[in-house]
């Protein structure tokens, strides 16, 4: 089946997503009492949602009539040999200039649950989102009681949900904010969490649910409360010593009967810096490994990485401190090429990338204590890491203290990954791995190493292609807080990279 979607359009200040027929507005959008116009698609903010189903195949179009380059990353979808749709400016395209206009196509496979779509170039993202359905194929059902219906909310929007008594409602919950982790919590209500990154969980109940820049959870609400209003809040999670905005999102969940002059059962959000609660919710997400849906963990690798991820300083000659501030992975700060890599690495141009990122840092020290002099100092480059296709990797995300500790939400394109284990303080090769969970750890595509801790991933290289993986702080991102892994074909045809298409956009 085929998932068309025929024009998303960029014009004057507006990116529009049409079924068929494009419509092209300028849009100005309120929030919080302050009118702009700002990109949009469809005129909408957030964006439409794109639905499918497992296995569609998906066609977009992007007209791109703005004076900002545009692309469009499609967060989650695996892009299974088809690399040239995943959408992130000079990884895997280069981006679509103004007046012009490119074809997304690729197939969802294997994959069904709750993503999420957004720009992948420069902040464009801030305004340019939407989400993305993927049913399950037709007359397989939930590994759940199917709900009443389903809502998709999406954190940077305005919401009244209405809810009868007695119902159950799937919600579809998307973190789409730059820069900020959050809270989301329903007053008097308990919610049960089926999934998480389009990945099925074994259920379990909760009264705040955890949600990263990038990440997606699927929660059933029982409307089983008395009739009456209630507040639904979203607020942010950081526990690290730097300024945040902590202002409290807000919505109303509302019983079909209610007055809209009732009062509002309101309970507090937790306090910004609650790791406690951030972490019993992480804690809980487990894989179903069930039968129908296997936690197919690798249980031995091929490469085993330690990447050492926080901040750092470079020589600035135009700043008064002569220096600035950077963000690192194993003291290499990522730049951006001119070419994009996927193109590059197809069609074997030289001296766009490298291929030696480094798989440790360069000196062993004591990451998250207060010895910095070993870290601070960055170089720059344009480094990937090299795999053989269907090889199995390990990366331990080490946090580290420089600067400040930090939450740093992980998204990794082109795979999902098994988050086998989690701590705090410095990751010890010896005694670390007897936490391990190959069992039935959660399996998703963006994941945050605790703030001073560290976090071990897995995931098996069966996708050809070169694969960006960036901390999802968009500020960290742009920093340079960022690599690529590059996957190289298999013997088969069917394990290679498809021919980029023939409307790819040149640099």
């Amino acid at each position: 089946m085929v998932a068309s979607v025929r024009a998303l359009v960029v014009v004057a200040t507006v990116v529009v997503l049409a079924c068929l027929f494009p419509t092209v507005v300028t849009k100005s959008v309120t929030r919080l009492c302050t009118t702009k116009p700002i990109v949009t698609v469809n005129g909408k903010f957030p964006g439409p949602t794109l639905y499918a189903r497992e296995d569609d195949n998906v066609i977009v179009e992007v007209i791109n009539n703005v004076q900002y380059n545009v692309t469009i990353h499609w967060h989650g979808i695996k892009q299974v040999r088809t690399g040239w749709a995943d959408g992130p400016a000079y990884i895997t395209q280069c981006p679509i200039p103004p007046g012009q206009s490119y074809v997304y196509n690729f197939t969802i496979t294997k994959q069904r649950g709750t993503l999420l779509w957004h720009a992948h170039v420069l902040w464009l993202r801030a305004t340019v989102h939407g989400a993305i359905v993927v049913l399950p194929k037709l007359n397989v059902p939930y590994p759940f009681q199917a709900p009443d219906k389903e809502v998709v909310i999406i954190l940077d929007g305005s919401y009244l949900l209405r809810v009868l008594t007695g119902q159950k409602y799937l919600l579809r919950i998307i973190n789409a904010a730059l820069n900020e982790e959050l809270f989301f919590r329903i007053s008097g209500h308990r919610l049960t969490v089926v999934e998480a990154d389009a990945i099925y969980t074994k259920p379990f109940e909760t009264d705040t649910i955890l949600v990263g820049p990038g990440q997606t959870t699927n929660a059933i609400l029982s409307a089983d409360r008395p009739a009456g209003r209630y507040m639904i809040t979203a607020s942010t999670f950081l526990d690290t010593p730097i300024a945040v905005d902590n202002v409290t999102a807000t919505a109303i969940l509302h019983y079909t009967g209610s007055l809209s002059t009732d009062a509002v059962t309101f309970s507090n959000p937790p306090p910004v810096n609650a790791t406690a609660v951030a972490s019993s919710f992480i804690d809980s997400l487990r894989s179903m490994n069930s039968p129908e849906y296997p936690a197919t963990v690798p249980e031995t690798v091929d490469h085993s990485l330690l990447f050492v991820v926080g901040m750092g300083v470079n020589p600035c000659n135009a700043c008064s401190s002569g220096i600035k501030v950077v963000a690192d992975i194993n003291n290499v700060s990522f730049v951006l090429p001119s070419v994009a890599l996927l193109q590059a690495h197809y069609y074997n141009v030289s001296g766009v990338f490298t291929d030696d990122f480094p798989g440790r840092p360069p000196t062993r020290f004591d990451y998250t204590g207060n010895n910095t002099a070993a870290a601070l100092g960055t170089t720059t480059g344009t480094k990937v890491y090299r795999v053989k296709y269907n090889e199995t990797v390990q990366v331990v995300l080490q946090g580290t203290t420089f600067i400040a500790p930090e939450n740093h939400p992980f998204h990794l394109h082109g795979f999902n990954f098994f988050a086998v284990a989690r701590g705090i303080g410095n990751y010890d090769p010896e005694e670390s791995p007897e936490t391990f969970n190959l069992v039935d750890p959660i399996e998703r595509n963006t994941a945050a190493v605790p703030s001073g801790g560290w976090i071990a991933i897995r995931f098996r290289a069966d996708n050809p292609g070169v694969w960006f993986m960036h901390c999802h702080l968009e500020v960290h991102t742009t920093w340079g807080l960022k690599m690529a892994f590059l996957v190289e074909n298999g013997e088969d045809p069917d394990q290679s990279l498809m021919p980029p298409p023939n409307d790819l956009p040149t640099c």
